[in-house]
């Protein structure tokens, strides 16, 4: 039996709409998150952490309802953005600037993405 799930236009859980106007940080590798987080302002970050972090128990909650190796795609796009708030937390919560403080051009590559 297949169970029907009420979506947004991105494709999130109808439960979570008030994302919807966040769903650019809807990003599935973590260096495409990263860069994002580099090219938009320190004002759009914080307006999405303000609106999705009193969310994450929640958005934490209806994600551990399903199998971690066989995740729909809505709940894939709930744990995107779920790793896009981490991907702005240190940046709204203590650096207020999307650059890591102090590193000048140094990067960070990595090699594999988790498998999810």
């Amino acid at each position: 039996m297949t169970t029907t799930v009420n979506t947004t236009a991105s494709g999130l859980p109808s439960e979570f709409a008030v994302l919807e106007p966040f769903s650019e940080w809807i990003i599935e590798k973590r260096l495409d998150r990263y860069n994002h987080r580099l090219d938009v302002t320190m004002d759009a970050m914080q307006a999405y952490y303000d609106v999705a972090f009193p969310l994450l128990p929640s958005m934490m909650d209806y994600c551990d309802q399903y199998d971690i190796n066989d995740l729909p795609p809505h709940v894939k796009k709930l744990m995107y953005m779920i790793f896009s708030l981490i991907e702005v937390s240190f940046p709204v919560e203590c650096w207020r600037q999307g650059r890591v403080p102090d590193t000048g051009a140094a990067t960070f590559w990595d090699h594999r993405e988790p498998l999810i």
